[in-house]
């Protein structure tokens, strides 16, 4: 039986890049599955809203979740297409010289460390480094 999987559209991945809320979900996700929860406590923007978002990055083929419970942890994958891996693989090490990006990175770091601090974060499972034999590689 032959696969039905969708050729891959780049203009909706380009599109998926083409938003600064997006951009900042991508780049705390960098290296890591992060639950949902988090996303919205760094970001300080609504579950709904980030999760329409995410859902835009899982359409165009970046992002990849998992459903553990009630929660709902989301990672990086690289695109079917080679040249919009590389295109994305830049975009990530770009993020990472970004101010305002760095600045969302320590934002996840300090929930991380003490998430009884933050209500929303409560009983949230830690963000996950992705590990080497599971982890997609970009490059």
């Amino acid at each position: 039986m032959a696969s039905l999987q969708k050729p891959f559209d780049v203009e909706r991945f380009f599109q998926a890049l083409a938003d600064k809320t997006r951009l900042r979900l991508l780049n705390l996700m960098c290296d890591q599955e992060i639950c949902v929860c988090y996303f919205v406590e760094v970001l300080g923007q609504p579950q709904p809203k980030i999760s329409r978002h995410l859902a835009y990055l899982r359409n165009a083929g970046i992002v990849t979740a998992r459903r553990e419970g009630k929660w709902m942890h989301y990672r990086i994958v690289a695109p079917p297409n080679a040249g919009a891996a590389r295109v994305l693989q830049e975009i990530l090490d770009w993020l990472k010289e970004e101010k305002a990006m760095q600045a969302d990175r320590t934002r996840l770091t300090r929930a991380c460390c003490a998430p009884q601090k933050f209500v929303t974060l409560q009983n949230a499972p830690q963000p996950a480094t992705i590990e080497a034999n599971t982890a997609v590689v970009l490059r």
